[in-house]
């Protein structure tokens, strides 16, 4: 086990370029087995998920060949329904990601259940009621999901939540099925609209991306391809919060500008703002960091919704922003029952934060953050730990940094490019 150690109150400087969306590989590294003809992908994040989800993959019968500069060719000549590594599937949610490409080429998939972050619970029943619609038949036992199928037919679903992961499976097994399909509130996200560009890209026929309401027609066959994972839009608004909590100034290079919009309108809620230069973002040192009220004074509340709204994965880091903020907020995930549990590390540190119920905090800012020993719960609360430490004073050490790893690759060395006194070290 790792550590990071943060000597905090360093004011970050210069340019950063973020890595691929972990949300895009995960789902783009399954459609591949949608093909049997080789694929080779670009900007593929080196994080502990995406190599989870690379061994899956590879139990299934596919070839990988590592190309350098995080490129890699995928050929899934032939697959087979292997008994997946429950462990594996354990350590992340997206091994789920897998049924729907496995049953629309081989018709049938054993799998354990999925794992991931613990911020609640995350139903799978959506993912089974859209692959059924499509023909798929499941059982499900105490240790594994059980999907087989004779043929896919296109069908007309309506999703009963905007679920991610379930819009992914659905794109993916209806792309080979006989026939015209609909999905109606399917999730809109960048990794969802990179899912479908990918496979467009292989042959599929997808129409209406980017909407709430996909038009896909189904086809015979995929063939092989090329392409670039988009920058992680979670990761840019990372070094984003980063910058501001310790009255910074960098350059994020290759941002995805054109997925910020919302979230740039709720950070500017929190006096945060940024210049677009090309495809670029600047985040200037002169933050306002002061809370925008709404009508009569009345404390503004943020909360996540399926996009093009905030997102919930980027809730933790705005609470951290919150903490430097001239005001008080109210935010509230009503997604997920643990995603504030993180927030007593906060107030340890000095911050803040009433804890309302598991689904929302007020925050009151600003508040200097004093250096504190953590532990990171998961993926985004640590990442999220990360930036008050850079924003304390003294030195703060995080523990269980292979959850930070799960999702940002290199992160250490990229905050140490900026200024950042941090250190990685073992364990003793």
């Amino acid at each position: 086990m790792e550590k990071f150690i943060i000597h905090g109150g360093v004011p970050l400087r210069g340019d950063v370029v973020p890595s691929g969306n972990k949300n895009a590989a995960l789902p783009l590294l399954a459609a591949c087995l949608l093909t049997d003809e080789p694929v080779i992908l670009h900007n593929v994040p080196q994080i502990r998920d995406v190599n989870d989800m690379r061994r899956l993959v590879q139990s299934l019968g596919v070839e990988m060949e590592d190309l350098g500069n995080n490129s890699w060719r995928i050929t899934a000549r032939t697959v087979r329904p292997a008994d997946l590594d429950p462990d594996l599937c354990r350590r992340i949610r997206a091994s789920i990601l897998l049924a729907g490409p496995m049953i629309a080429r081989s018709g049938e998939l054993r799998l354990p259940p999925p794992g991931g972050d613990v911020i609640g619970r995350r139903r799978v029943d959506t993912h089974l009621l859209a692959l059924k619609a499509l023909g798929a038949q499941v059982k499900y036992g105490r240790s594994d999901f059980q999907f087989k199928a004779r043929e896919l037919k296109g069908a007309n679903i309506l999703l009963d939540e905007a679920s991610v992961t379930a819009s992914e499976n659905a794109i993916s097994a209806a792309v080979l099925a006989r026939g015209s399909t609909v999905i109606r509130n399917a999730a809109s996200e960048p990794h969802i609209q990179e899912l479908c560009h990918f496979l467009n890209t292989l042959g599929a026929r997808i129409e209406n991306i980017g909407s709430n309401t996909l038009h896909i027609e189904g086809v015979e066959r995929l063939h092989g391809g090329e392409f670039t994972i988009g920058p992680d839009y979670l990761e840019v608004i990372s070094f984003v919060g980063a910058a501001a909590v310790t009255r910074g100034s960098i350059r994020i290079r290759n941002a995805g500008v054109e997925y910020l919009d919302m979230i740039r309108v709720v950070f500017n809620r929190m006096g945060v703002d940024w210049n677009v230069e090309g495809r670029d973002i600047v985040v200037p040192a002169d933050q306002k960091l002061e809370v925008e009220t709404d009508l009569g004074g009345a404390i503004p509340t943020i909360s996540v919704m399926p996009w093009p709204a905030f997102p919930t994965d980027l809730m933790s880091i705005a609470i951290v922003v919150a903490t430097q903020a001239r005001g008080s907020i109210l935010f509230h995930d009503w997604m997920y029952p643990s995603r504030m549990f993180f927030t007593d590390k906060l107030v340890s540190m000095g911050a803040q934060i009433v804890l309302c119920d598991p689904h929302r905090c007020i925050v009151q800012g600003p508040t200097q953050l004093f250096h504190e020993k953590m532990e990171s719960p998961d993926i985004r609360a640590g990442m999220a730990l990360l930036l008050a430490a850079l924003a304390a004073a003294g030195k703060s050490t995080i523990r269980n940094v292979g959850q930070i790893d799960r999702g940002y690759e290199k992160v250490d060395e990229k905050l140490r490019s900026l200024g950042a006194q941090i250190e990685r070290l073992r364990e003793q």
